[in-house]
């Protein structure tokens, strides 16, 4: 049966309007972006299949091109548009964090990095430079390395930072293998980077670690 067949409560765009799309299931959500099915499977079916296919919402949102497009319903049109979505998803967040007068909702820091940051195949070494009220001023990605590690430069860290006449800054950086938890080696670096930034007095208030829905912060830990 296809979905405008289906009772108006059950439908995946009414259902949005009247309750929120929170209200929603991945296959749901995902079917009002497929917009139709393919033949003989209804939106909601052949979301369900694409679920499966790639375990779960975020796998299918984080596939390369390749692998998104050779799916059953799925094409270089849709590809674009995901993109576009995704694009949005992260400047909105973005947006959100430059309007605050100060950092002081910070699990919107916390969405922004991990949607920007998350699903990279390797290491990305973010900094979000602040002004003396905790302002975003900016947010760079400096330093990019392998699946097992980015080399990062206090020296380049502390250039940027006075370049962008930051009082204040935040660290952080993904790890592809999923778990938030911080290394030795990150540690040791986030000690460096504050001391390094200290001798001009720029403060490191906190260092997060992005994993796969999770993230670490030094802060809270102790460590800063």
């Amino acid at each position: 049966m296809a979905i405008k067949d289906w009772p108006a409560s059950e439908r995946p765009r009414e259902k949005l309007l009247r309750q929120g799309a929170s209200s929603l299931s991945d296959a749901e959500l995902l079917a009002i972006f497929l917009r139709t099915g393919v033949t003989g499977r209804s939106a909601i079916d052949l979301a369900r299949d694409l679920l499966a296919r790639f375990g779960g919402l975020r796998p299918l949102l984080a596939a390369n091109q390749r692998s998104f497009c050779a799916a059953p319903g799925l094409g270089e049109a849709k590809f674009t548009q995901l993109q576009a979505v995704l694009e949005m998803a992260q400047r909105h967040l973005h947006e959100r964090m430059m309007r605050e007068d100060s950092l002081s909702n910070p699990q919107d820091t916390r969405r922004y990095l991990h949607a920007r940051l998350a699903d990279r195949p390797y290491e990305v070494f973010a900094c979000l430079f602040l002004d003396n009220r905790h302002r975003v001023i900016a947010c760079e990605e400096l330093f990019r390395g392998t699946i097992n590690g980015a080399s990062v430069h206090p020296r380049e860290v502390v250039r940027r930072a006075l370049e962008h006449n930051a009082a204040a800054l935040i660290l952080a950086h993904n790890h592809p293998s999923g778990v938030a938890e911080a290394s030795q080696a990150d540690i040791q670096i986030t000690l460096r980077l504050r001391d390094a930034l200290a001798l001009v007095d720029i403060r490191v208030l906190d260092h997060l670690i992005v994993g796969d829905g999770e993230i670490d912060s030094l802060a809270e830990q102790g460590i800063l």
